[in-house]
């Protein structure tokens, strides 16, 4: 069994696949000043609850974002599991080509996300994350990864209009019934929720014009449901897709071992 995880800057999703199926996925804080140790008791107890073997754990793959976290999600894998983790760069022979000015630079989740949505889809595509950043990759229709957007998450969009505007309250990320706002939360959900949908079909439009093509849509995400139900450009949504592509990353990797 795979050991996949998912490391972003707010929260941590960790998954254990059997072959190619997902079995369980949990998340939790992606908190920097967490131990080795203290993930390991956590993670203990989610499979002891789900009924997985730890011992049964053959192999781990990381795509990690914040690098105060990939070391320890490393050691921990070394001292507990003994195992030597795959983490996923640009600079690793992903069966894609990267056509970034740096590779490296590009997110690994962004990576993982590209692989796995061309593998399901095919291209050309674009891939919507709804994270702590919302971010678009696009994918060629020979499987190359072209590049993309990185914009403000939806989240992040909310707490900042609290931050900066005294008299702005905190919002619950939902749609309102009208995009005309007859209160001050109500519009502040209109604005966000409205205006994030707007923003992302006005995204592929342009997308789809540089590309000369129109390109499929998958969303991923926590926010991705929502945003799909108000938007006829999302074709589907995927919310295991980082951890997908942890695992193909590490099964084309390791072929034949």
């Amino acid at each position: 069994m795979l050991l996949a995880i998912d490391v972003g800057n707010t929260h941590t999703v960790i998954g254990v696949f059997r072959g190619e199926k997902l079995l369980c996925d949990w998340r939790l804080a992606s908190v920097t000043h967490r131990t080795a140790d203290e993930i390991w008791l956590t993670l203990k107890s989610f499979c002891t609850d789900a009924g997985i073997s730890l011992q049964e754990i053959s192999a781990v793959g990381i795509s990690s974002v914040v690098p105060d976290l990939t070391g320890v999600y490393e050691s921990l894998s070394r001292k507990y599991l003994h195992l030597t983790p795959l983490t996923v760069t640009g600079e690793l022979d992903l069966g894609m080509r990267i056509l970034y000015d740096e590779p490296s630079a590009v997110g690994a989740d962004r990576l993982c996300n590209a692989i796995a949505g061309f593998h399901k889809y095919g291209g050309p595509l674009v891939i919507i994350d709804f994270g702590t950043a919302t971010t678009l990759d696009v994918v060629s229709s020979t499987g190359d990864y072209l590049g993309g957007m990185i914009t403000i998450g939806l989240e992040s969009t909310a707490s900042e209009l609290h931050r900066r505007a005294a008299k702005l309250p905190r919002i619950e990320l939902t749609f309102p019934r009208t995009a005309i706002g007859k209160e001050t939360v109500e519009s502040m959900r209109a604005g966000v929720m409205f205006g994030a949908v707007d923003a992302l079909e006005g995204a592929v439009r342009r997308i789809s014009s540089e590309l000369g093509a129109t390109p499929r849509v998958i969303a991923t995400g926590g926010l991705a449901g929502a945003i799909a139900d108000h938007t006829k450009v999302i074709e589907a949504c995927e919310p295991s897709l980082v951890l997908d592509g942890v695992r193909l990353v590490y099964e084309r990797l390791n072929k034949g071992k």
